[in-house]
């Protein structure tokens, strides 16, 4: 069989490398990507410094509780070191087989006596460890407490996996199945030739299958050295913007590379099989006949599950508009899948719809030719599923996902420009010195002075825990230097235990809030205020005396008189205007956004690629159609422009529902991140993206056709398919 699937695919080059290059991409970019989460997960390296059997210290923080009735475990790496209490030494020395406690800035380093049982030591230290919520760290984890940047690196990998690789893995699947399912479908007459000649339901399953073993394993032979090659590339850009440390070691993809092609295989398996079974269980004596034509009648399963689909992603787009909050977010990511898969399985109806509607339109602009291509729309709704599928997934992906993070930098931005009342800021790193405030309050035309300190606090999500930016604000002649926008309540109703949130948390005024402070520490506080510009200033604003820890910056709000004593009165350089602080946040923003925009245009790149492999391969199994319509007195050029109208009616359609899917996505996605309606869309980005869906359509449609229509008809209309 895998002889006979050999040979077949020899004699079609064309469908053959589009559903190759669709498999190489597939393994090239999972393989790239699991190899990234891999390196978060690899054990660490041993411990250059650190020479304590066991080092007691706060790194991370652990929860567990229920969510929807079943127990749940999270954890997340502290953003600031958390501190270990200094009773716990005491505690520790008592332990039989400690011979020595020694006491750090954040960490316990213990040495244990080598004649007794480690284990039993390393037991008891762990319990009175996480009694005070702390964790002992022994082997290669010591690391973790000794090099951060390491620890920082680890969680960036394992967050990006986690952000990205499920809906990776779904536009991979989505890509590799539609390319397999349509190379198949455009077999129809050949595979119902071998039914016809007596080949068993089972010889045409295996054989089907069997041609896309081969073809896996071909792309995965040059997708698995690509998607490595492309992992240490992204690694060097990671160290190079600083996400990374310089030594750390990126994995060798040895879990994820099998991983990745084990998944194209079922994938690619799945598929032929899935498409082939129809046309396997066709009666011999009625093969060729039944497959002549389109069936009458669509499947009502596919309905129920498109309809399903789309009545999903309409309670997505709901939840994330009208809820609001970090649950509303979550809801809107997956939102674009859903309408892409309701689109999937509803398009032989909307492809007979659109058929029936644009007819007329058709034949006006394109006369006898647009007449020919309306009804080959509607002779065709089934077949044309699978293009419409990959340019609404192309539009779709475009028009949203990729001005996402536009929006984000370009509202924080604004909401940071807009709410800074003050002209000048002071930058203290270390901690603002004590006596600094009523210093500067002194100097003759300096009207406020307020001093704040950018932290973080971990909040729950679902069953998992958010870092979240936070800002710790003394209220006092806030008010002149600083505008969060408060819908609710204002500055001064913040205290040691209140604070303000950010309207996009989708909490109330009266609430209490559980959350963590950015060392680990436990706060149960009352939402006291409710603000909008939370992309600007955080979603948390603290008092300082909750937080307990010095000033990092000091906000002034002055007459440009008092520009020369207030050089005079700080630090060489430390005195900055907004203008500089608000241009050093966009750098900053542009720095972290190149990750996330990387990624996105990766996925945008393969959904392109998907379209013009789909349709060229579309076009491409055409060939005896075209000839007999040839032979029937149609003219090349009314083919061509038959060609034109058809692509012209199945563009009209995959803009309108792929841009209307972008444009719900975004705009609850940009209205739960930033409270706007309407979200900010370059006018450069729209054309990029509606003329690259035209450019797509046409040129994969028409150059091969052009191609086709070179051919002698008679010898092209016996050809197989």
């Amino acid at each position: 069989m895998i002889g006979l699937a050999a040979r077949l695919l020899r004699q079609r080059p064309g469908s053959v490398l589009a559903t190759l290059i669709a498999l190489i991409g597939g393994v090239a970019i999972l393989t790239s990507m699991g190899a990234l989460v891999e390196s978060g997960l690899r054990p660490m390296p041993e411990p250059q410094h650190s020479t304590a059997d066991i080092v007691v210290a706060k790194r991370d923080l652990t929860v567990t509780g229920k969510q929807f009735g079943d127990p749940y475990t999270a954890t997340v790496q502290l953003p600031e070191p958390g501190v270990v209490p200094a009773r716990l030494a005491a505690e520790l020395r008592k332990v039989p087989g400690v011979d020595s406690v020694e006491t750090t800035a954040d960490a316990l380093a213990v040495e244990v006596n080598p004649q007794t049982d480690r284990g039993v030591v390393t037991g008891a230290v762990e319990r009175l460890a996480e009694s005070v919520g702390a964790k002992a760290y022994t082997g290669k984890d010591r690391m973790l407490v000794e090099r951060p940047d390491i620890a920082a690196a680890r969680g960036l990998l394992v967050q990006v996996g986690a952000a990205f690789g499920g809906y990776v893995v779904m536009l991979v699947i989505f890509v590799v199945a539609g390319t397999i399912g349509l190379s198949i479908r455009n077999r129809r007459r050949d595979l119902a030739l071998l039914r016809a000649t007596a080949a068993t339901p089972g010889q045409v399953r295996r054989m089907l299958m069997a041609e896309a073993a081969i073809l896996a394993a071909g792309g995965s032979l040059i997708g698995v050295p690509a998607g490595l090659l492309a992992s240490r590339w992204l690694g060097d850009q990671l160290v190079a913007r600083g996400f990374m440390p310089a030594d750390y070691d990126l994995s060798l993809g040895l879990l994820a590379a099998p991983a990745a092609v084990l998944l194209i295989v079922l994938v690619a398996l799945g598929s032929a099989l899935l498409a082939g079974r129809k046309i396997s269980g066709i009666r011999p004596a009625e093969a060729l006949s039944q497959i002549a034509v389109e069936p009458a009648q669509l499947s009502k399963v596919r309905l129920g599950f498109g309809l399903a689909a789309l009545a999903g992603a309409i309670g997505s787009s709901a939840v994330s508009v009208g809820a609001g909050g970090q649950a509303a977010l979550a809801a809107a990511v997956g939102m674009l899948y859903l309408f892409v898969t309701a689109v999937a399985l509803l398009a032989p109806w909307i492809n007979s719809i659109t058929a029936r509607f644009l007819g007329p339109v058709l034949r006006a602009g394109w006369g006898n030719s647009g007449y020919l291509a309306a009804k080959n729309l509607a002779a065709n709704a089934h077949g044309g599923a699978t293009v419409l599928t990959a340019l609404v997934l192309s539009i779709g992906f475009g028009g949203s996902v990729w001005f996402l993070q536009d929006n984000v930098e370009r509202q924080t931005v604004q909401q940071l420009k807009s709410g800074t009342l003050a002209q000048y800021t002071v930058l203290a790193p270390q901690g603002v010195a004590s006596g600094a405030v009523e210093k500067l309050s002194r100097i003759p035309g300096v009207e406020a002075v307020t001093p704040t300190r950018q932290t973080s606090v971990i909040v729950k999500m679902m069953d998992s825990l958010e870092v979240v930016p936070a800002q710790a604000i003394d209220a006092a002649g806030a008010k002149a230097t600083l505008d969060l926008k408060f819908r609710e309540g204002d500055l001064a109703a913040v205290g040691p235990n209140s604070i303000a949130v950010s309207s996009a948390r989708g909490w109330k005024v009266g609430d209490e809030a559980e959350l963590w402070l950015a060392d680990g520490t436990p706060k149960r506080l009352r939402v006291a205020a409710i603000y909008e510009r939370g992309l600007g200033f955080g979603d948390v604003v603290l008092s300082p005396a909750t937080i307990g820890k010095p000033p990092t910056k000091l906000l002034v709000r002055a007459t440009p008189d008092a520009l020369p004593a207030l050089k005079a009165a700080t630090a060489q350089g430390t005195l900055i205007s907004t203008e500089q602080a608000t241009v050093g946040v966009s750098k900053d923003l542009a720095i972290s956004a190149w990750l996330n925009k990387l990624l996105i245009t990766v996925m945008i790149a393969f959904a392109a690629l998907a379209a013009a492999n789909t349709m060229t391969v579309a076009a491409l199994a055409r060939r005896r159609e075209l000839a007999v319509l040839q032979l029937a007195g149609v003219t090349t050029r009314q083919v061509k422009r038959m060609v034109r109208a058809e692509q012209a009616g199945l563009l009209t359609v995959s803009v309108l529902i792929g841009s209307a899917i972008a444009a719900v996505t975004l705009t609850a996605v940009v209205y739960a991140l930033t409270g706007s309606i309407v979200p900010y869309v370059p006018l450069t980005g729209v054309l990029a993206v509606l003329g690259g869906a035209t450019l797509l359509a046409m040129g994969t449609t028409i150059v091969p056709v052009a191609r086709l229509l070179r051919q002698s008809s008679l010898a092209a209309a016996g050809t197989r398919e």
